[in-house]
């Protein structure tokens, strides 16, 4: 590690989504890396390989639905509970339906809504709480996506709306944070090979394993090179491509 990169040795990221192939290597990219994390995501099960890799001294869970703002307390007091702090967020969790605009039931806009901006936002309001508490900034780190820079697809665009109120509200939190030592960081990648790349036809008859599109373990790599930044520098819109697509 160069002396001018901070180290991750014992500090705390709690990770939502971790259950999923992003979230879930980023955890295990944070895990190896030195740090302790706070593993959440909606369903338990999803989070049991983790349990088995990793003794609860580095790793602990938490497990609720991130829609609901006691659910993002409840990961920062995990995080706390078990480790004493919280110094880096990172909302993962997200979902998306593909289709044109009318072929959104109306339960599938409020999830996507729910998920990706309220969910972030509540992550954030609780994360914010505890690093003014704890009196030594932090990180929050928003996995967005370039559907949300003005370039989405047509069959994607309430998913679009998500996540550019996503990159909005990190580029907002940058200006409103700062001054107090909290950075706020938006990685948007584009495509990924994940189920959630490949599931509704988003890439078409487009398979993303049979790439060269980006692997889970590419943006887990990002997240650590921007937490790992020195205290003096921050990144605030950070977007990645995959050598198989055009901007």
């Amino acid at each position: 590690m160069s002396i001018l990169e901070r180290s991750l040795q014992d500090t705390v990221v709690a990770v939502t989504g971790a259950g999923g192939s992003i979230g879930g290597a980023l955890a295990r990219h944070l895990l190896s890396s030195g740090a302790r994390v706070v593993a959440a995501d909606l369903r338990p099960e999803s989070l049991a390989s983790l349990r088995e890799e990793w003794h609860e001294d580095r790793l602990v869970t938490s497990v609720g639905d991130i829609r609901h703002e006691a659910t993002s307390e409840a990961i920062i007091g995990a995080g706390v509970e078990a480790f004493g702090q919280v110094d880096s967020v990172v909302a993962n969790a997200a979902i998306g339906f593909y289709g044109g605009l009318l072929d959104y039931s109306a339960q599938e806009v409020d999830l996507m809504v729910d998920v990706n901006v309220k969910g972030t936002v509540w992550l954030a309001r609780a994360a914010v709480q505890q690093y003014r508490a704890q009196g030594s900034g932090g990180d929050i780190v928003i996995i967005g996506s370039v559907a949300g820079l003005l370039i989405g697809g047509g069959k994607e665009a309430v998913y679009s709306a998500t996540k550019g109120a996503q990159i909005n509200l990190g580029y907002a939190l940058d200006r409103e944070l700062r001054g107090e030592g909290i950075r706020t960081t938006t990685i948007a990648p584009a495509g990924v090979n994940t189920p959630f790349a490949a599931a509704d036809g988003r890439f078409g008859d487009v398979d993303p394993s049979q790439g060269p599109f980006m692997e889970p373990t590419d943006i887990a790599r990002a997240v650590d090179y921007t937490l790992r930044q020195p205290r003096r520098m921050r990144t605030e819109l950070w977007t990645t491509w995959s050598m198989a697509e055009e901007h």
